[in-house]
This record gives C-alpha cells, sequence and structure tokens, in this order.
C-alpha cells in the first residue's frame, strides 16, 4: 500500500493517534489474539489447562485464528487500503473504536457468555465490517467491491460455525472453519498478486520481475478448485491432480517475481517467503488426497501459520511503517520475529512430516514461537501505532 492520500479527521489532542485510521487498532489487537490465542490453545492441547467456553478447544483455536486474528487482521487492511482506493473517509475515531469494542467482544463471549450471546456477538462483527467498507467502495464505484462479498462470504462462513457448533446445522464447525481459512487464503493470493511484485519492483530496480495476468488469473482459478475439492471429496486423483497443479501454477507464479532478489531485504523476502508455502500446501494436499500418508491437517496448518501468519507479520510490519511516516526498513527484532513464525510453521508441519512421534513438542514449539513473534510485534509497534505520524500528515 501507498501513503494515504486522503485526508482523515483532526488528531485527538496530545497526539493520540490509535483510532486515526484502521490498521492502527486492528493490527495490535491481532497480534494479541495471536499471542493468546496460540498460548491457550498449546496448553488446552497438552493438558495444562481445561477448554473453557461453551465451544470446544479445537473448534475455539481454529475459529480464533481465522475469525478473531486473522479477521482483525483484514479489518485494519482494507480500512486502510480502501481509503487510499477511493480518496473517501473509512472509520475513524469512535466508529473505528467501536468496532475494535464488537470484535473484542466477540472474542471474550465465546469463552464466557452463554452461547446464544457470544454467537451474537461474534456475528455482528464481519457484517458491520463490510457495511463500512461498501459505503466508500460504491460511492467511489471502486473496482475492489468484491471484498465486501469476500467478507460476507467469512460471515457466513462464521455462521455455519456457530449453527454446526450447536447442533443446528449437520456441518462440522471445523469444516466450516476450513473453508473460511481458503476464503482467506484466496484473498492472500489476489491482495498478494497486487502488492507483492509491485513492492519488489519498486524497492529493488534491479529486481526481473515479471507479471503474467493469464499465469495470475489460471493460478488463482486452479486455487479455488483445488480448495473446494479438498473440501468436498479430500481424497482421490482427480483432488490430488488439482491440488498438483495448482501448486506448480503457484510456485511459476512466485518464481516470476524474482524471490531471490530479496534475500537481503527482510521487509520483501518476508512476504516471498510466505507466499512460497501456499504451493507446499498444496503439493501437501495433493499428496493426501493421493494417499501417500500425509494428514491433509498439516497442510492447512502449511497455509494457516506459513503462508497467512507469514504474509499478515510481513504485511503489519510494513503497513505500521509505511503510514506511520516511517522508512521501509525494518530491524533486528521484526526480523527476530520472521524466522519465529516461519520456525513456527516448520515446526508445526515440517517435524511431524518427518517425525511423527514427536507432535506433542512440535506443537509446543511452533506454539512458543508464533506467541513470541507477535509479543515482539506488539513490544515493537504499540508505541508506534498510538503516536500521530512521524512526518506530520493524518494517517
Amino acid at each position: 500500500m501507498t501513503t494515504p492520500t486522503a485526508p482523515s479527521p483532526a488528531r485527538p489532542a496530545g497526539g493520540f493517534a490509535l483510532f486515526n485510521l484502521g490498521f492502527r487498532p486492528f493490527y495490535p489487537l491481532a497480534a494479541l489474539a495471536a499471542v493468546t490465542g496460540v498460548g491457550l490453545w498449546a496448553l488446552q492441547l497438552l493438558g495444562a489447562m481445561p477448554s473453557a467456553g461453551t465451544v470446544s478447544g479445537m473448534a475455539w483455536h481454529a475459529h480464533e485464528m481465522v475469525f478473531g486474528f486473522a479477521a482483525a487482521v483484514i479489518a485494519g487492511f482494507l480500512f486502510t487500503a480502501a481509503r487510499n482506493w477511493t480518496g473517501l473517509p473509512t472509520p475513524t475515531g469512535k466508529l473505528l473504536a467501536a468496532l475494535c469494542v464488537l470484535w473484542l467482544a466477540g472474542r471474550i463471549a465465546i469463552v464466557f457468555a452463554p452461547r446464544p450471546v457470544a454467537a451474537a456477538l461474534d456475528l455482528a462483527f464481519l457484517p458491520a465490517v463490510a457495511l463500512a467498507l461498501w459505503i466508500p467502495l460504491q460511492r467511489s464505484r471502486n473496482r475492489n467491491r468484491f471484498m465486501v462479498g469476500l467478507l460476507l462470504l467469512l460471515a457466513g462462513a462464521n455462521a455455519a460455525f456457530h449453527l454446526g457448533d450447536a447442533g443446528v446445522l449437520a456441518v462440522p464447525a471445523v469444516d466450516a472453519v476450513r473453508f473460511a481459512l481458503y476464503v482467506v487464503v484466496l484473498l492472500v493470493t489476489i491482495m498478494g498478486g497486487r502488492v507483492i511484485p509491485s513492492f519488489t519492483a519498486n524497492a529493488l530496480p534491479g529486481a526481473r520481475v515479471r507479471m503474467r495476468r493469464r499465469l495470475d488469473l489460471s493460478a488463482i482459478a486452479m486455487l479455488a478448485a483445488a480448495l473446494a475439492a479438498v473440501l468436498v471429496h479430500p481424497s482421490g486423483i482427480a483432488t490430488g491432480l488439482l491440488c498438483v497443479a495448482a501448486a506448480a501454477l503457484h510456485a511459476a507464479r512466485l518464481a516470476g517475481w524474482d524471490p531471490w532478489a530479496t534475500r537481503r531485504t527482510p521487509i520483501l523476502w518476508i512476504l516471498h517467503l510466505s507466499y512460497a508455502w501456499i504451493p507446499l500446501a498444496l503439493l501437501l494436499h495433493g499428496l493426501a488426497a493421493f494417499g501417500a500418508g500425509v494428514a491433509p491437517m498439516l497442510a492447512d496448518h502449511a497455509i494457516a501459520v506459513g503462508a497467512v501468519g507469514g504474509v499478515i507479520i510481513g504485511m503489519i510490519t510494513r503497513t505500521a511503517h509505511g503510514h506511520s511516516g516511517l522508512p521501509l526498513q525494518v530491524g533486528r527484532l521484526e526480523v527476530t520475529a520472521y524466522g519465529f513464525v516461519h520456525g513456527a510453521a516448520a515446526f508445526r508441519v515440517l517435524l511431524p512430516l518427518m517425525w511423527p512421534e514427536a507432535h506433542a513438542f512440535a506443537v509446543a514449539a511452533s506454539a512458543t514461537l508464533w506467541a513470541v513473534a507477535f509479543l515482539l510485534y506488539l513490544l515493537v509497534y504499540v508505541p508506534i501505532l498510538v503516536r500521530v505520524r512521524a512526518d506530520g500528515r493524518p494517517g
């Protein structure tokens, strides 16, 4: 994303800027969810503490990673980006604070409130974000209006989760979350195809970045088809072939962005490395469909931890710099956080592949690295996000 061009409301007295633009409150809220959600889940999984709330431990963990953590990042990103795309205001001030409170209420209610109350609060967030986003996009007739459709698709999946978990709908709650995860990774491939090559070409003039529209469209369409097949018919030759074909297309797409040229630029290589988990995850899903002894859950964690988690830690650091008037460079703590997120993915996905008996250790190590990575983000970026921009511009 580029520097915002549209004005925002006047800054609060005293230079407090937390609610000046969508990314400012939602990114640290997402990081907080990443730290607490994964940490509590690991303790539950290892028997160190009991499950809490009406939703079971596994379902709660999966739900919170998508509809808590990822949803907060998506809201912050889209509110920030939509102001650039349209030149029109997106939620700031009291309205933005109210949306943050609504998100937080959903996280608390799903643990402590009765099921109907928890579902109502949790289900309200994504439609509210969709409406707030639709207003500027529709007024400007912006091409990104389809983003609202993706938000509503996520909201529908969240409704299916709650109905399935309550036994009202004959849909496993975890399958509803898997569908939502696949929608999120589809969004990552769409937006990644716009920003990763452009960021690379702009920062590294010598990089041999190639963007091929036909390949882009084919890769995205094949990804959607492959993941739909995984959901509907997870085993079989047809599903395996779709997954392998999608993996090849996304590997070719990434190769065209010249990832090797970014090896000395952490704020870029984190995005390339994270995207590389997408073809790997598709290959793992293909092997699972062929009956090669790979658990589909490992492929899903390659998507969730490696691809989505990696792109998120890359984007929320870059956005915090770019929209706070700071140089697009990261320090040792951010690079450490990048490494920890990918270390978490490697422990969670690759170690069980090579050594199934080490599953408990893999989960504990992965959860620890993940939590520390986002704790580092909070330590570095909360002081930045609560202050007005370093260059004095609004936003």
